[in-house]
């Protein structure tokens, strides 16, 4: 295969500034971003980066190394583009009054899109920083992330919650970002010593601008108000009773919900604790959850997941991101966590006949 072309080669010159933006896996904490409840993303070494070059114009070219092609658009016009280019022209119109003029841009990634480990945050909270540095934006990182955040919600059209572009934009290696997402409280947590994380991509692509994402949403919504409150994050374990005497299916989207948030709250100890056996308890469990009361996962994942579990010196798996596809989460330990994964994935396509791959460890 021929290499990727470069920016010169594509533009003609350098790029005044480069920026990147890291993947996630989310450690536990699935679908209570947009219920204003707690999530443990980490992030991942997998990223995205920017290469740009403003123009004295308002035309914007960017390149996009993985599609192998090329879009155009010109800031200001009120069509709106469509296919990978409309994210980079979402970005462009959540700058408001900040100074901005047409760029020329190179993308390139290594987190696959579709996998569930937040490639379009990664995108964008890289082309905001790009912005940011190339227009001279005052900009924090967590306003940035909200930018990111706004950008996808409201101008793709992906009803997302605001967990990935605030680890995109505040995780740190080797921790893992503890939020609230309905203060926005962040909190950095250390991963202990031994504590192994793989993932691994199941070859099965979601859109999660298809409407089972926005369905669960949607049920998630009508069960608070059902409840009576303003968001199923606010409720504890405490509150199940009236969970159950909602009915299907709200009840158990409602169930996930609070079993899940509480989930976390327990993983945040574990995690200080040092407790891997406990964490890897509260994977399986957590991945029950997401599969047999929010009904997020299919059957290719199930069975990577138990592939995955029963595998020497694995401690627990589960789905993570929206879920109808992408990737898994495999807690374990090192070393030995690698060459355990690839045997998984091995068995994995003999059963399934999915091309699966280990993503991390690298």
């Amino acid at each position: 295969m021929a290499p990727a072309p470069t920016f010169r080669q594509l533009f003609g010159r350098a790029p005044e500034v480069a920026a990147e933006a890291r993947g996630r896996a989310n450690l536990i904490g699935e679908h209570t971003d947009y219920s204003g409840g707690f999530v443990l993303p980490v992030p991942l070494p997998l990223l995205t980066r920017v290469e740009l070059h403003p123009r004295r114009d308002r035309q914007v070219r960017v390149h996009s190394v993985q599609m192998g092609a090329t879009g155009r658009f010109v800031l200001g016009r009120a069509a709106r583009p469509s296919r990978w280019i409309r994210y980079v022209w979402a970005a462009t119109e959540v700058a408001g009054r900040r100074p901005l003029s047409g760029f020329d841009a190179r993308i390139d990634s290594s987190i696959p899109a579709g996998a569930g480990l937040a490639s379009s945050a990664a995108l964008l909270v890289a082309l905001l920083r790009a912005f940011r540095a190339a227009f001279r934006w005052r900009l924090p990182d967590a306003q940035l992330a909200l930018l990111a955040h706004q950008a996808e919600s409201d101008f793709v059209g992906v009803p997302v919650g605001v967990m990935d572009p605030l680890v995109a934009s505040l995780g740190r290696p080797g921790w893992a970002l503890f939020l609230d997402t309905t203060s926005l409280e962040v909190e950095q947590v250390r991963l202990p010593a031994g504590f192994g994380l793989a993932v691994l991509d199941s070859g099965i692509r979601h859109r999660l601008v298809e409407g089972r994402y926005r369905l669960r949403r949607r049920q998630c919504e009508a069960a608070a108000r059902a409840l009576g409150v303003p968001r199923l994050g606010v409720l504890s374990l405490d509150a199940l009773p009236q969970v159950a005497a909602l009915g299907a299916p709200l009840a158990r989207r409602a169930r996930h919900v609070v079993t899940e948030n509480a989930r976390v709250l327990e993983a945040v100890s574990a995690l200080r604790a040092g407790d891997l056996e406990s964490l890897g308890t509260l994977f399986d469990a957590s991945h029950r959850s997401l599969r047999d009361d929010f009904r997020v996962s299919v059957p290719a994942v199930n069975a990577l997941v138990d592939l995955a579990r029963n595998a020497p010196g694995v401690l627990g798996a589960r789905m993570t991101g929206g879920g109808f596809g992408g990737s898994i989460v495999v807690l374990g330990r090192l070393p030995g966590l690698r060459s355990a994964m690839e045997r998984v994935i091995a068995d994995y396509r003999r059963r399934v006949g999915r091309r699966g791959q280990v993503l991390l460890p690298e």
